[in-house]
């Protein structure tokens, strides 16, 4: 059994051992699999040639990511998939959102890490819970208590690799895609509520039912409040949606519906005034309060994932997605537009006050369902006069 590492010198020393047996590792293992990968498509197999030239390094590298399947795990692994996401919506949006609050609020928030205003915070808390001792109660439900974080993970995955950066920066591009972010976030709630029974606690499961009502209150006036964006498009598919606003942005002819979205969409992330599931004053943590360390680290990173994605699709079906006036990349087009978004929906967390259960019920059942209806008909009428197409 090894010694506890008490001192930093120790804890460099492990890290020093650990690099060298990586090292060790990929002489013995990776070489031989190299040149293996390297005959079977038909790459360069001189490696010591390959590693004395970095231009050679670096042409080998693009050629191996452009062919299957390195480029469809790279897509999925680092861009536009898991590692972007992460560090774009837990390290950077993390960061804006507490500097945004502590000034709307007066506060300083996040000052010293990372020097320039507290820039590395998030990097730093990250660190601390990754460190911490993974602590898990002896009463919970063991199998399914450890699942639900990765079970979260996966859904907020799932829903990344439908996102369509710029029409040739994707991961998947299905027929059906709008349907299938929406069967996807359907599946939210009830992770949390299985996460609140496995819990075995009181307060958890209080809050996997509260996800569980909220589902019921947002999810029909959501699917309703892209009905017209689907009929202008003519498809259900991400790109053909943003395509058919070349001109003319759906948030112009569909702002009721771009509003009810917006309301839902806080609902779905469980983010103020609608943070029932997670009510600190009530519930301690909600469903969240029996996980420590990684565990409700890996929470963060899928509820920053999600508060991305959300932005993301309101992007695709409401502001033309990678479309803009500018010639500016596709891309970079997209990624603004959604940190806008993603602004607008950090920000009431600073100038509201929670709702109760029963006027998020009423809200969603009797004025967001009459607003999803009348942009329907409204739709309608525009698309009979000729208006929009």
């Amino acid at each position: 059994m090894s010694k506890p590492i008490v001192t930093f010198e120790g804890f460099v020393k492990r890290v020093l051992v650990v690099v060298i047996f990586l090292l060790l590792i990929l002489a013995v293992v990776g070489l031989p699999v190299y040149y293996v990968v390297g005959s079977y498509l038909h790459l360069p197999v001189d490696f010591i040639r390959i590693a004395s030239n970095p231009g050679l390094v670096f042409a080998f590298v693009l050629r191996l990511l452009s062919t299957e399947p390195f480029k469809t795990i790279f897509a999925l692994v680092v861009f536009p998939g898991f590692s972007f996401v992460a560090v774009y919506g837990t390290i950077f949006m993390g960061w804006v959102e507490r500097k945004m609050t502590a000034k709307i609020q007066l506060r300083t928030g996040p000052m010293y890490a990372g020097k320039v205003e507290g820039i590395l915070q998030n990097v730093a808390d990250f660190l601390k819970l990754a460190f911490k001792e993974m602590l898990i109660p002896s009463g919970v439900d063991r199998a399914t208590f450890l699942a639900v974080p990765l079970a979260l993970m996966a859904v907020a995955g799932a829903l990344v690799a439908l996102l369509p950066l710029s029409p040739t920066v994707f991961i998947a591009n299905p027929p059906v895609g709008a349907v299938m972010a929406f069967a996807i976030l359907g599946f939210t709630p009830l992770v949390v509520l299985i996460a609140g029974w496995a819990s075995n606690s009181k307060f958890p499961f209080l809050g996997g039912l509260r996800a569980l009502h909220q589902l019921v209150a947002y999810e029909i006036p959501m699917i309703l409040s892209l009905v017209g964006v689907v009929v202008l498009a003519g498809s259900l598919n991400l790109m053909d949606i943003v395509t058919a606003q070349t001109g003319l942005w759906n948030i112009v002819p569909e702002f009721l519906a771009a509003v009810v979205f917006y309301i839902c969409a806080l609902a779905e992330l469980e983010r103020i005034p609608f943070d029932l599931p997670e009510a600190d004053s009530e519930l301690v943590a909600g469903w969240q309060t029996e996980y420590s360390s990684m565990l409700f680290g890996s929470f963060q990173l899928a509820n920053f994932t999600r508060m991305y994605v959300m932005a993301g699709l309101f992007t695709t079906f409401f502001l033309g997605g990678w479309l803009g006036p500018a010639p500016v990349p596709p891309v970079a087009w997209f990624l603004v537009k959604v940190t806008i978004v993603d602004i607008f929906m950090m920000l009431p967390r600073s100038i509201m006050p929670r709702l109760r259960i029963d006027m998020l019920l009423r809200a969603g059942w009797v004025k967001l369902l009459a607003i999803s209806f009348a942009n329907i008909f409204l739709t309608m009428v525009l698309v009979s006069l000729g208006v929009v197409h």
